[in-house]
C-alpha cells in the first residue's frame, strides 16, 4: 500500500513510521512532543492510519470513488469538505486509537496495558445475576484500555486548531474525528470466561473488548450514508444542519460542507479518476451495478483465466500446501 501525506488538523502528516517525526517543525506542539518522547506510540500512529485507508478501500471497493491510493488523487479529496473527506477523518481516528490500544493489550508500550477495572460496575446483563443463581463474577482477564488510545488519537490527529478563514472546516474535520474514535469507544463489547468443577460455571471473569475493526468500519459507512450537510453560523463558531426540519447531527454523525462530484470522469481537480475499466456487477441494483458505477455509458464483457489456489491440503504439522488451477471468469468492465 502507498503511504499518504494526510492534512490533518493544522498540519501534514506523513503517516510513515519512518519519516512521520522528520518534519517536526512542521507539526504541532502535541504531535512534535509525541514524536520526541514516545516514537513508540507514533509507529502505533502510524499503523492505525495505514489499518484506516485499508478499511476505507474495503468499505468503498464498489462506488465509484474507491478511495484511490493514488497520492495525487487521493490528497485532492482531502482539500474538500465532501462525504468522502468526512469518511476518511474518521476511518483514520478509529484506526489511530485502534491500533494504539491493540498495542497496549498485547504488551507492546510501556506507556499503557490491560484497563484497569476495579471501580467498575458489574456488565449490564450480569448485573441481575446474583448469588440465588450461584454464578459469581469479577473484572479479569485483559481489557482494551481504549481510553488510553482515544486520548492519544485525540491527542495527533486533532493537535492544532486553524485560524482565520478554515475554522468551520476546522470544525468539521475534528467533529468528524470525533465520530470515528467514539465508533471504536461507544461499541465496546464484554466478554466473560467460565471457571468451576466438571465445565460449571461457578465463577465468571469479564473484560472489555474493543469491536472487530470491520464492524467499525461498516458503522462508519452507515454514518456515510446518512451524513449530515452543515454550514457555518454567523458566529464562525457553530455548524447549523442545511434543510429545514433537519435535527442537529449528534458526536457519532459524519458531515460535510460541499457536495461531492460524481466521479464517473477523470478530474485532477477534484480527485476523481472516473470508473472507466473499473469492475461492475451487471445484475446488481445498488452501486456496484452497471448502471450506476459505469454512469451510464454502458459495459463490455471479458473472460478472463485466472490462477488460483486449489486442492489445498493441511500437512502436519503446520504447512498447507495448494496446487495452481486455471479458472476462466466472466467479467463485466465499464466503457
Amino acid at each position: 500500500m502507498k503511504l499518504f501525506r494526510f492534512r490533518a488538523v493544522g498540519s501534514p502528516l506523513v503517516m510513515d513510521p519512518n519519516s512521520i517525526c522528520r518534519k517536526t517543525k512542521r507539526l504541532a506542539g502535541k504531535q512534535a512532543e509525541l514524536c520526541q518522547t514516545q516514537p513508540e506510540i507514533v509507529n502505533e500512529v502510524a499503523k492505525g492510519a495505514k489499518l484506516g485507508v485499508r478499511e476505507c478501500q474495503y468499505q468503498f471497493r464498489f462506488r465509484r470513488w474507491n478511495c484511490t491510493s493514488q497520492n495525487k488523487y487521493f490528497g485532492k479529496i482531502l482539500q474538500q469538505d465532501i462525504r468522502e473527506t468526512a469518511f476518511v477523518y474518521a476511518i483514520t481516528a478509529a484506526g489511530v486509537t485502534h491500533a494504539v490500544t491493540q498495542a497496549c493489550s498485547m504488551g507492546e508500550l510501556l506507556q499503557c496495558g490491560c484497563e484497569a477495572t476495579r471501580s467498575r460496575g458489574p456488565p449490564p446483563r450480569l448485573a441481575s445475576i446474583g448469588p440465588a443463581e450461584g454464578v459469581k463474577w469479577e473484572w479479569g482477564g485483559c481489557g482494551d484500555d481504549v481510553e488510553f488510545g482515544y486520548e492519544k488519537s485525540k491527542q495527533f490527529m486533532d493537535a492544532r486548531r486553524r485560524k482565520g478563514k478554515s475554522d468551520i472546516r476546522t470544525l468539521i474535520d475534528l467533529h468528524n474525528n470525533e465520530a470515528g474514535r467514539l465508533a471504536v469507544k461507544n461499541y465496546m463489547r464484554t466478554e466473560c470466561k467460565c471457571h468451576g468443577l466438571s465445565g460449571s460455571c461457578t465463577l465468571r471473569t469479564c473484560w472489555k473488548k474493543m469491536p472487530h475493526f470491520r464492524e467499525v468500519g461498516d458503522r462508519l459507512l452507515e454514518r456515510f450514508n446518512g451524513a449530515s450537510k452543515v454550514m457555518g453560523g454567523n458566529d464562525g463558531k457553530t455548524l447549523i444542519p442545511v434543510g429545514q426540519n433537519i435535527k442537529p447531527p449528534d458526536k457519532q454523525d459524519l458531515i460535510y460542507s460541499a457536495e461531492s462530484p460524481d466521479f464517473c470522469l477523470p478530474n485532477r481537480k477534484t480527485g476523481s479518476l472516473g470508473t472507466r475499466g473499473r469492475m461492475c456487477n451487471s445484475t446488481a441494483l445498488d452501486v456496484s451495478g452497471c448502471d450506476l458505477l459505469c454512469c451510464e455509458r454502458g459495459y463490455r464483457d471479458e473472460t478472463v483465466v485466472l490462477e488460483e489456489n486449489c486442492l489445498c491440503r493441511f500437512h502436519w504439522c503446520c504447512v498447507v500446501q495448494c496446487k495452481k488451477c486455471s479458472v476462466r471468469k466472466e467479467l463485466s468492465l465499464c466503457h
